[in-house]
């Protein structure tokens, strides 16, 4: 599974148990789990890592799994992640 989204890229992405509320973000990198230091066991479980940042006044640091499971996550939460592809 190899991630669409690309460094530079804004996406808004919401959390589900938080209904209605999304942030926007930036892509700062996009890692593999060799590049994360992870052994081959995780590859059953994680696909990719984005690392981004939040657009807001005081940007915060956030690191989201997708997971082979065709889900993302923030925090061991399950986020929901929205990317206009054509932009």
């Amino acid at each position: 599974m190899e991630s669409e989204i690309k460094i530079g890229q804004q996406f808004e992405f919401a959390i589900h148990a938080d209904k209605g509320f999304t942030q926007k973000a930036v892509v700062t990198r996009v890692l593999s789990n060799q590049e994360e230091g992870l052994g081959p066991e995780v590859d059953f479980y994680i696909a990719d890592w984005i690392e981004a940042r939040t657009l807001s006044e005081q940007p915060k640091a956030l690191v989201f799994a997708l997971g082979t499971d065709g889900h993302a996550y923030l925090n061991g939460e399950w986020v929901d992640i929205i990317v206009d592809l054509a932009a």
